[in-house]
């Protein structure tokens, strides 16, 4: 989700009421066990930002298409600084890659989607920020147990309160790391004693790579392959959450687009992924497209990774057959999708303008009753579609 967005809302809430949070806060913080010096660095004089407010509350209007996406992320600019990046810091990929068993292109990968490699880590005060979040109450629950991490963070010595620097969010350093995946995942790899994910690249690319091993990653085998469907393909049938024997996806017909499947990877499993629908590509993701997917939960973010990795290692660009005369419908047109198909009695069980998963299975089942291909994919042919029936039933 990207660009032009929706302007804030005016309630903001009222900055007098912050102080009450800080003090309850604070106390939480000392029934967590943590101590005096620590809960005044974070807390004392503590002042909300409102910019974090206005950020969180702003919903991006429009999707960017994944095809325009994916040119961005596997860019030739972007890999070119990428190997750059690669050659400045080869001894450290290579400690990491040989010690975790994750491959340099993929590390790579994620270090320049993550943060331009370590160029653009974002300033904000992450306390201040997530403080700001909890105060908030949108995501309280969210933000005070990035805080109490943080605290961890500072009474461990792993950094200091003026350190903890990021996103509006909280994600920090060169690998982006929210505080409690800091303090599951990341680790010393210089061995300096600190898990530097802001300056030490070996720390902060080891602290990915630790990251990648714990959800399942798997050295040498397949990310995202791309799959040619056979003409009889039955798409109502299909569910992009089911995963299958790559084996089981052969026998019915699903081939790689380009060779043949390799024998190795039959018993693996995988699920079919079909990012702009049935006239778009089709990709076979595999067990670390899942572990990507841990680091990042965005089908696009793990088509990125996969493919500005493939560009590092030997110039492969990303993919294209994209349907760029049907792009994404934007969030206003989602909402009217929703309460169109409702009221066709294709229940989408709620109407928030985000296309999920009940969406999706009420457009399959509208497009199916259509004739049309029940893919699921909310583009503006689908959404033409369904209003105009709507308009139709309307006239009745």
């Amino acid at each position: 989700m990207i660009a032009l967005s929706a302007p804030a809302r005016a309630d903001m809430p009222d900055p007098a009421t912050f102080p009450a949070w800080r003090e309850a806060f604070a106390q939480r913080l000392e029934a967590e066990g943590v101590r005096a010096d620590v809960r005044a660095a974070m807390l004392e004089g503590l002042e909300p930002d409102l910019r974090i407010v206005e950020r969180d509350r702003t919903q991006p209007e429009f999707v960017r298409p994944i095809w325009q996406y994916l040119a961005g992320a596997a860019s030739a600019e972007r890999a070119a600084g990428g190997r750059r990046a690669a050659e400045r810091h080869a001894g450290a990929l290579d400690q990491v890659a040989a010690r975790f068993e994750v491959e340099r292109e993929i590390l790579t990968a994620i270090w320049g989607l993550e943060s331009a490699y370590g160029a653009i880590q974002g300033d904000f005060d992450v306390v201040r920020s997530l403080a700001t979040l909890a105060w908030e109450g949108r995501r309280r629950a969210f933000a005070e147990a990035q805080l109490i991490a943080a605290a961890r963070m500072i009474e461990r010595g792993y950094a200091t309160r003026a350190e903890l620097k990021g996103s509006w969010a909280g994600a920090m350093g060169q690998t982006q790391f929210i505080p409690t995946t800091y303090l599951e995942r990341a680790v010393d790899v210089d061995g300096d004693g600190r898990r530097n994910i802001w300056t030490s690249e070996a720390d902060a690319l080891g602290s990915a790579a630790n990251l990648l091993v714990q959800a399942g990653w798997e050295r040498g085998a397949p990310v995202a392959v791309r799959t040619v469907l056979p003409e009889d393909f039955d798409y109502q049938g299909w569910n992009e959450n089911t995963r299958r024997p790559l084996r089981a996806w052969a026998l019915d017909g699903l081939r790689p687009a380009s060779g043949e499947w390799a024998a190795d990877d039959l018993h693996r499993t995988a699920r079919l992924i079909l990012p702009a629908g049935a006239a778009g590509p089709a990709f076979m993701a595999f067990g670390n497209f899942e572990a990507l997917m841990r680091y990042n939960n965005s089908t696009a973010y793990g088509l990125g990774v996969a493919y500005l990795a493939r560009r590092l290692e030997d110039g492969t660009e990303p993919p294209g057959g994209w349907p760029e005369n049907d792009p994404p419908i934007n969030r206003t047109q989602s909402r009217e999708l929703q309460e169109a198909l409702t009221a066709l009695g294709y229940d989408t069980r709620g109407v928030d303008g985000i296309v999920g998963a009940n969406t999706r299975a009420a457009l399959k089942r509208f497009q199916a009753g259509a004739g049309l291909t029940p893919d699921g994919y909310a583009g503006r042919r689908a959404y033409d579609a369904v209003m105009a029936a709507h308009a139709q039933q309307g006239q009745r």
